[in-house]
């Protein structure tokens, strides 16, 4: 059962959202391939124009092996049976492929998957001298990703978002989520890491930037790190299985439209494949629903591989 987890009310701009703590148990119709691109991608990634309307049993897709577009086929016939919304973007590193299904911009709660690219950003802002890290702010770090610890983040956000509060916000375009849009909160404090949306597309840029942009000892500590959350975090892209040694963040809020679910990692040798799940459950299913969904999508897309 997770450690943290953050269940918030969104409320109406004239009442203010409450954000209190729970657990529970852990654990799509049409399609959009996107062109093939180069073994890395660049931050700037998926983008609606490269996408092309496709029919069921595609056969072998372009930058995927057969085995893996047979993959694809049985996952999105999965998501049909399951309660709510899921959208996802899958990326191969090495063969080029890059797919996202129908919902893949989708504007999602981003709940705690924020927090990877809040770490993003602070290391990147270290790197340059811009903000220095103590070991205080880096046992905050990395309680934020080993665990998802609400309090941890709220005090390196309320440190280091500036005096506009914008500073994480301008990064998190920077760095490749370029359709997340802060949300209100009816307090002074906008705005806050825990009131974002985005979509499937922006996790997935975020991850391909994390991969491909950090300066390589940064990029070892957040892999590492990744790979190394707590237990309880295991479900998600933690689904591709131990040999393909997957890293991940995992979030989860309640809303007042229901639950969201959602899951950004890699797994697989050099960390060749990516993986951006996000669920909304809406009226349809709850917490556990959703960790089931985004576990089996990666189980069947990435396990064995």
């Amino acid at each position: 059962m997770p450690s943290w987890s953050l269940v918030r009310y969104p409320s109406a701009a004239t009442r203010t959202p409450s954000r209190v703590a729970a657990s529970a148990c852990v654990l799509a119709s049409a399609a959009i391939l996107l062109s093939s691109a180069p073994a890395l991608v660049p931050a700037s990634g998926l983008t609606r124009a490269e996408a092309v309307p496709l029919a069921p049993a595609r056969g072998c897709l372009p930058g995927f092996d057969c085995d893996m577009s047979q993959r694809i086929d049985a996952v999105d016939n999965y998501l049909r049976t399951r309660p709510g919304v899921t959208g996802y973007v899958l990326r191969d590193r090495v063969g080029g492929g890059i797919y996202a299904n129908e919902n893949a911009e989708q504007s999602v709660w981003t709940a705690s998957t924020i927090k990877l690219a809040i770490a993003v950003d602070l290391l990147n802002r270290a790197r340059v001298g811009a903000i220095a890290l103590g070991p205080e702010d880096r046992g905050l770090m990395e309680s934020m990703l080993a665990t998802s610890n609400d309090q941890a983040t709220d005090v390196l956000w309320n440190k280091y978002a500036g005096i506009d509060r914008m500073a994480f916000n301008n990064a998190f375009r920077a760095n490749g989520m370029s359709s997340l849009v802060p949300q209100p909160t009816n307090t002074a404090l906008y705005p806050d890491w825990s009131f974002q949306k985005c979509t499937a597309a922006d996790l997935d840029r975020l991850m391909v930037y994390a991969l491909d942009h950090l300066h390589p000892d940064d990029r070892a500590y957040l892999v590492d790190r990744m790979r190394s959350v707590d237990y309880n975090q295991h479900w998600g892209v933690w689904g591709a299985g131990a040999q393909m040694r997957p890293g991940l963040k995992n979030g989860w809020s309640a809303e007042q439209g229901g639950w969201v679910v959602n899951s950004v990692g890699f797994a697989g040798p050099g960390e060749r494949y990516t993986l951006a799940i996000m669920s909304s459950l809406g009226p349809d299913g709850g917490y556990t629903e959703g960790a089931d969904t985004d576990t089996k999508v990666a189980q069947m897309l990435l396990a064995g591989r």
